[in-house]
């Protein structure tokens, strides 16, 4: 019913929000006009009529087609605040007009078209973010650089889904609400890392004793945060109290984070990532496998070269392995990767055992 409405009411729809679009900047109300509103309208109506027969996860089709359409609209000169204005204008008009019309429209409906703009907004952003990272990434500026606006695009995203929630426009629960965590997370990650690149080129090194059981305690509680965003699962195996280690603490708990997010970042969504730890008279090696499928032959050792990604996954700057790799230089230790054929990687982090 509410998809036949918005069909039959196309073009005052556009016409209004167009109208609300102008009011705020003229600049951009012509390629909202032209692209924003009806390539949404169209999404909006096929969502609404998928929902009424099917389950919630043939929905999928209005994210995969919201990243393309946010990109398109922010390739045209729209900023991501109003692209997601774009969203929030076809929600207010179409619920404005049935009240006008005092038509009678099922609450199943109303929800459906408030979880579809939810998942709208939240995959816009999701690609924004993507696209400002890869365009970083490609002109290839200098390291601080590249830092601010990987802080500012995480800050941006963070700010902006928390707002569309303060407001109501959203639910809680929702998908923005996925993409908001998933922003403080990469956030601590950006800092954490990025204070252990500084230290290990500035040689700032605090070397003592670490406990190897509470070591890993604390770095699982931050990694199951990003194995839960990321669909993955998380297996740490148990150590010995009595095994200690010899090192950096904040620099090491930098090396092994970034290890698991990478982890994290390339094997497939529900399998497994695991943190296994082996301790011989004078080593202790942690050994993080994925589940990302393998390597193509002679690509290792590409892995450690800074600003190199291998996946089509491109948030981050490809920093995180190169500086796991610097990491365990400075604390007499070594990184190596092994390929599994058809399974993935394993990556050893061998350090020296604390006597």
């Amino acid at each position: 019913m509410l998809a036949d409405f918005i069909t039959s009411n196309r073009q005052l729809i556009i016409a209004r929000a167009g109208a609300r679009v102008s009011s705020r900047t003229f600049r951009a109300a012509d390629v909202v006009l032209a692209h924003g509103v009806p390539a949404f309208l169209l999404q909006l109506c096929d969502a609404l009529r998928a929902a009424q027969s099917t389950t919630d996860g043939d929905l999928r089709r209005i994210r995969d087609s919201a990243s393309r359409h946010g990109r398109d609209l922010l390739q045209l000169g729209l900023t991501i605040g109003q692209v997601v204005q774009c969203y929030g204008d076809v929600s207010q008009v179409v619920t404005e007009l049935v009240s006008e019309q005092q038509l009678v429209i099922p609450a199943d409906e109303f929800q459906t078209m408030t979880l579809c703009i939810d998942d709208a907004i939240a995959n816009a952003v999701t690609e924004y973010a993507r696209i400002r990272e890869r365009a970083v990434a490609g002109k290839g500026i200098e390291r601080l650089g590249a830092l601010a606006h990987e802080l500012r695009n995480a800050l941006n995203t963070a700010c902006l889904s928390f707002e569309l929630i303060r407001s109501g426009r959203v639910p809680f629960a929702g998908s923005t609400s996925v993409v908001l965590g998933r922003s403080l997370v990469g956030l601590r990650d950006l800092i954490d890392r990025s204070l252990a690149d500084v230290r290990l080129d500035a040689g700032i090194e605090h070397v003592g004793r670490i406990v190897v059981e509470e070591f890993l305690g604390e770095v699982e509680m931050g990694a199951s945060l990003q194995a839960h965003a990321r669909g993955v699962r998380l297996s740490v195996s148990p150590v010995d109290a009595t095994v200690a280690i010899e090192g950096d603490r904040q620099i090491l708990a930098a090396a092994l984070s970034n290890l698991l997010q990478n982890a994290f970042k390339f094997t497939v969504s529900e399998s497994r990532v695991s943190l296994t730890t082996h301790v011989t008279n004078d080593r202790v090696l942690f050994e993080v496998e994925d589940q990302c499928g393998g390597l193509p032959p002679g690509k290792a050792s590409d892995l450690f070269r800074p600003f190199h990604q291998r996946s089509v996954d491109r948030s981050g700057l490809g920093l995180g392995l190169s500086i796991c790799l610097k990491a365990a230089e400075a604390n007499n230790g070594h990184l190596d990767v092994r390929d599994v054929p058809g399974k993935g990687c394993i990556f050893t982090l061998d350090l020296p055992r604390s006597a």
